[in-house]
């Protein structure tokens, strides 16, 4: 992903300028931590912003003469990466807590951005109650623990019953294979003209959520994945790639997707979330757990009928083949910066932060999966919302990403041969291949292995 940050930066140059400037031209003290994270593009939506906002409060009537300098970075996703590592870069600018999405930790690590916690967990009495695969999507390849996970995600299908319903499909949807999905989509385009039948993040602007939303959501319902973890390798050659790239094809060279000029546009899951579901303009999406945290009387969009209106359901695996559904989990962190002035108040702050009190109430408003046992286990946040069971319950079938330090690149390449795709500018086949040299160039030929005969 570095090389994709540095031929951003050109182009955001002038929105960067100012913000760094602003963050280092005044303030600094032992008594005031710094703290950067991403805010929302979309106005409506300040979950974060007033979550913060609460706890700094709380912080600063605790600790008399320490102030929180919050810091939003209002951006989409890759822009809010590139924007922060120039932060973490520099000791003038770098902020004393950065929130790290955790596909990014290891990459971090390596960059020189981040410092262990492990001091800190191991003396901390709340560090127990997080369970073991969270806290593992926050250690390094070198063992050693770089952040604390707020919560995670799941993935599967939201869908509108009102347009299924003119479409003839049912109200309990529960597709069992791609060739359902398809089946249903190609009903809608028939039936319910002038809707778009489905939608699959995809490109270049999408970021990370056409990588995990849009491919990785095919990909890891075949046989299968990016990493073969007993070998240490890159697979390449593989069969389900190419086939989750014929997918991709038959959604956009069929109109059964949004036009490529909507579908590759940055503010594409803004769209779909805050207007084309609210408006019956979409039959189903595929998309994260916290989808409707956009319709919620906090959210962007508040609607009050969304749980009438909206169905959710499992992604089906490409046959149906067992365990006949699949998801993919992620998650964000708060992180110690290695340039923090003051490492020792920062970690203050995320232990004032990640009380059970504070997790339930953020958990909540932003729709998350609980990684903490005590939470999960709390009735405020299994009643939080209609949804919650359903998407906790796919983390007995979801992946994680291989997220070593080389798959930021590796989602880029992802990324780039899916618009190629879409757009009609490469086959499938060749798409793979391409994606096959490129990751050989990324983590070198020793550590890619070959799947199988598509190649």
């Amino acid at each position: 992903m570095r090389f994709r940050k540095l031929a951003t930066i050109a182009l955001t140059g002038a929105v960067i300028a100012p913000l760094l400037a602003a963050c280092g031209s005044s303030g600094d003290s032992k008594n005031e931590i710094k703290i950067a994270y991403q805010r929302s593009t979309d106005n409506n939506s300040r979950i974060m912003d007033n979550f913060l906002a609460g706890v700094k409060k709380q912080f600063e009537k605790a600790n008399p003469g320490k102030t929180v300098k919050l810091i939003p970075i209002q951006a989409t996703e890759n822009d809010y990466y590139t924007k922060l590592d120039l932060m973490m870069k520099s000791p003038r600018t770098a902020p004393d807590l950065a929130y790290e999405d955790t596909f990014l930790i290891n990459s971090d690590i390596k960059a020189g951005f981040l410092r262990p916690i492990d001091a800190q967990v191991k003396s901390w009495d709340q560090w127990s109650q997080f369970q073991d695969a969270a806290k593992e999507s926050v250690t390094g390849q070198d063992g050693k623990v770089y952040g604390v996970p707020d919560g995670t995600d799941t993935r599967g299908i939201w869908y509108d019953k009102q347009v299924f319903a003119k479409a003839g499909l049912p109200a309990n949807w529960e597709p069992k294979s791609w060739n359902d999905l398809l089946s249903a989509a190609r009903q809608i385009k028939k039936k319910v003209p002038g809707v778009t039948p489905m939608n699959l993040y995809t490109g270049k602007a999408g970021g990370e959520a056409s990588s995990m939303q849009g491919f990785e959501m095919l990909l890891y319902g075949t046989a299968d994945q990016l990493y073969n973890p007993q070998e240490k390798k890159w697979v390449v050659g593989s069969k389900g790639f190419q086939d989750s790239m014929n997918f991709l094809k038959t959604v956009y060279s069929t109109g059964l997707g949004p036009k490529p000029s909507q579908a590759l546009d940055a503010n594409i899951s803004t769209n779909v979330n805050t207007d084309w579901f609210p408006n019956a303009k979409i039959g189903f999406s595929i998309d994260g757990s916290w989808t409707a945290n956009n319709w919620i009387s906090t959210g962007p969009k508040p609607w009050k009928d969304w749980t009438t209106n909206i169905g959710w359901t499992a992604m089906p695996t490409q046959n149906g083949q067992a365990p006949g559904k699949t998801s993919m989990s992620g998650g964000w962190s708060w992180a110690i910066t290695k340039n923090a002035k003051n490492p020792t108040l920062a970690w203050k702050f995320v232990t004032a932060m990640q009380t059970e009190k504070n997790a339930v109430t953020y958990d909540n408003a932003a729709q998350n999966i609980a990684v903490r046992k005590d939470v999960a286990a709390d009735p405020k946040y299994q009643n939080s919302s209609p949804t919650v069971k359903f998407f906790t319950d796919l983390v007995a079938v979801t992946h994680y990403r291989p997220a070593y330090a080389e798959y930021p690149k590796v989602s880029t390449a992802i990324q780039e041969q899916m618009e190629a795709v879409t757009t009609g500018t490469s086959s499938p086949a060749k798409a793979s291949a391409d994606y096959d040299k490129s990751v050989a160039d990324i983590v070198g030929n020793n550590t890619t292995k070959d799947s199988g005969p598509a190649k």
